[in-house]
């Protein structure tokens, strides 16, 4: 448990720079046996792209950095509960546990609205850890939408 708040620190971190890029600030950051594989945050707003999220990014980073699509004894820590998109992109990628931080009660699909990581309809089921630094991360979220509305 110490290993997951450790790298949930470094993806919140890579949210933070998200929010300070103008991006919502959502981090996320592939690890395999203690090791950094890849990491990014959401670039939505400066690719000019609706799939531009910071776990697609970083299962794109890990894939050309290992030169495979599949990512066995695997973790991804992300910092907002995966979209639909970003669920079905993880269980494409074969990745067997993700740790996430804050759900996502808009379009959260690891339990709070849809749980596509484990459905038994699919060939892959992910392993769940979730509120792992829920506190840090949801405030950055929730500051970073305050100062939009402004």
């Amino acid at each position: 448990m110490d290993r997951d708040f450790f790298w949930m620190g470094q993806a919140v971190e890579l949210a933070r720079q998200a929010g300070e890029n103008g991006e919502v600030p959502v981090g996320a950051i592939l690890v395999k046996d203690d090791v950094l594989i890849a990491e990014a945050h959401n670039l939505r707003e400066q690719c000019g792209s609706p799939i531009a999220h910071a776990e697609i990014l970083a299962i794109q980073a890990a894939s050309e950095k290992i030169g495979n699509w599949r990512f066995v004894d695997t973790t991804l820590y992300v910092t907002l509960e995966p979209c639909p998109m970003c669920a079905g992109a993880i269980v494409l990628a074969r990745i067997p546990k993700v740790v996430y931080a804050a759900a996502d009660p808009k379009s959260g699909a690891a339990g709070t609205l849809y749980n596509i990581l484990q459905d038994e309809r699919l060939n892959h089921r992910v392993e769940l850890v979730s509120g792992v630094l829920a506190e840090e991360s949801s405030t950055l979220l929730k500051s970073f939408f305050r100062n939009r509305r402004k």
